[in-house]
């Protein structure tokens, strides 16, 4: 029994003994690989970590010190004890390691908006051990938030989004030094804040702001990494990667070179016209994070001369690619190739005209670049009545009107009026609710006289306003002998003067 304790014993010693050569391996590898000599035997700081020559150091000897400063309760290690606790899982992928680890603590992501996007991404990069993440928003968190902006909660609706996220965030990782920044990006304020950081995560949902984001990293040297969501899609890119001086035709394309021109002002629809699955939104935020990591862990900062490993030659970028995702697709995602920089773009171009001066006089004017969606004035004011006018003609007795609602049927679903045709927008102006097999319009003739009014009501007053124009235009005032008119505000201005409990969505 004696014996059989005394090799048990034995293999212990001969496993101590073992792990504490193979972290004196470990830790000879990571000062020393791939850094170059390095003057006076200074540490020096190279591609995100601090390193010491490896030439200077023997194993031997190595070991010893390293037994000698841990029993002396001195640590000798790049990262804490705690550390190598909380990112182990992480260190032991091939992709990360101890050296991606360090790239990650000594990296700085400045992450643009904190909403559906920034939420899960600021939330797995702090996890991820990111040692700075800038956050930036003006914004203040609303209920309407809480369902996708998985930081937020709600005891902090009214308080401002970056300290909210901060509160969470700290409570996750207090080992990352978070920096806020209260404010909307501006032209002006843009490059001050930018040129703090190493990566930029573009999470706004605007066209402005990202031009803004992309123009202002583009002139600083920072790859982005941009994404959107709306319903059950999304989409996810990077852009200025690698990231290249303006007129480098190796650099990675920004945002103007995959989009020249913005898109029509009235066609940009937020979550709160189109709607958002939070999932959907909160995948596209996961992906931005990961994208993040790997740019991180990978070097993103390496030039075509030389890679973080002291090699010569560089490995090929892969080539730009727009990620698609879609929740009821079949497959759910899908790549498209994009194009690389454009030759003639006004950003990343050798005859570029945003230029970082023309940034900070102000004289890049994003809003008029984007245009701004006005609210529709399509009607005269005798085609208009007002939210208390159709509530006098509800409750006056025999009263002979009919009111359409051109909602999207899912919306009529979540609350109508009593008595309301449903006749989507999008049908009516694809033609088909037009159609004479049309049932609600059949019912419509049928059971009404030809001359009663006809009052048409949408969210906001704007789809109602071209739902009259097209009624109009398919002869259904008939000859001007039926009123044809909407509710002014739509269901937006019924609730706020007619009806306060009128469900808000």
């Amino acid at each position: 029994m004696a014996s059989r304790d005394g090799d048990v014993q034995t293999l212990r010693n001969r496993i101590v003994n073992l792990e504490e050569e193979v972290a004196a391996l470990r830790y000879l590898l990571t000062r020393g690989e791939s850094y170059g000599p390095i003057e006076d035997g200074n540490i020096a700081k190279q591609g995100g970590c601090r390193v010491a020559p490896a030439d200077d150091l023997d194993l031997a000897q190595s070991q010893k010190d390293l037994k000698d400063r841990t029993s002396r309760g001195v640590w000798n290690w790049p990262l804490s004890q705690e550390e190598y606790r909380r990112y182990g899982r992480q260190m032991i992928v091939p992709q990360i390691g101890l050296e991606g680890q360090l790239r990650l603590k000594n990296s700085a992501v400045l992450i643009v908006g904190l909403g559906g996007l920034g939420c899960p991404a600021a939330a797995y990069l702090a996890g991820a051990g990111v040692g700075t993440l800038g956050l930036i928003d003006g914004d203040t968190v609303e209920i309407s938030n809480l369902h996708r902006q998985i930081m937020h909660s709600t005891r902090k609706v009214g308080m401002s989004k970056v300290e909210s996220a901060k509160k969470f965030l700290e409570e996750l990782n207090p080992n990352t030094k978070y920096n806020l920044h209260r404010e909307h990006l501006t032209p002006e304020t843009a490059p001050g804040i930018v040129a703090q950081y190493d990566l930029i995560l573009d999470c706004t949902d605007h066209p402005t702001s990202r031009y803004l984001v992309s123009d202002t990293a583009v002139l600083l040297g920072k790859p982005i990494v941009s994404a959107s969501a709306l319903r059950t899609e999304g989409q996810l890119m990077t852009l200025n990667n690698p990231p290249r001086p303006p007129g480098d035709v190796t650099g990675g394309p920004c945002y103007r070179c995959i989009f020249p021109k913005p898109p029509p002002a009235e066609s940009v629809i937020s979550c709160g016209d189109g709607g958002i699955l939070g999932p959907v939104v909160g995948i596209m935020g996961v992906l931005q994070a990961l994208e993040g990591i790997k740019l991180i862990a990978a070097n993103m900062h390496q030039s075509a001369e030389t890679l973080l490993g002291g090699s010569k030659t560089s490995e090929p970028h892969e080539a730009p690619s727009l990620l698609l995702f879609s929740a009821y697709g079949s497959p759910a995602f899908r790549s498209v190739r994009l194009r690389r920089r454009r030759s003639k773009c006004s950003t990343c171009s050798a005859d570029a005209s945003v230029t970082s001066q023309s940034l900070l006089s102000g004289s890049l004017d994003y809003v008029q670049f984007c245009g701004v969606s006005q609210p529709l004035n399509l009607l005269r004011e005798d085609e208009r009545i007002s939210p208390e006018h159709l509530q006098a003609l509800r409750k006056k007795p025999g009263s002979n009107h009919v009111l359409v609602d051109v909602r999207e049927k899912v919306q009529f679903d979540i609350c109508h009026l009593d008595g309301t045709i449903n006749v989507p927008i999008s049908d009516l102006t694809a033609g088909k609710a037009l159609q004479a097999k049309n049932v609600e319009f059949s019912r419509l003739f049928q059971e009404r006289g030809p001359e009663q009014p006809l009052y048409v009501v949408c969210r906001l007053g704007n789809d109602s306003q071209l739902a009259v124009r097209k009624l109009k235009e398919a002869g259904l005032d008939n000859d001007g002998k039926r009123y044809i008119g909407d509710i002014q505000g739509g269901f937006k201005a019924w609730k706020d003067r007619v009806d306060p409990d009128w469900p808000e969505y």
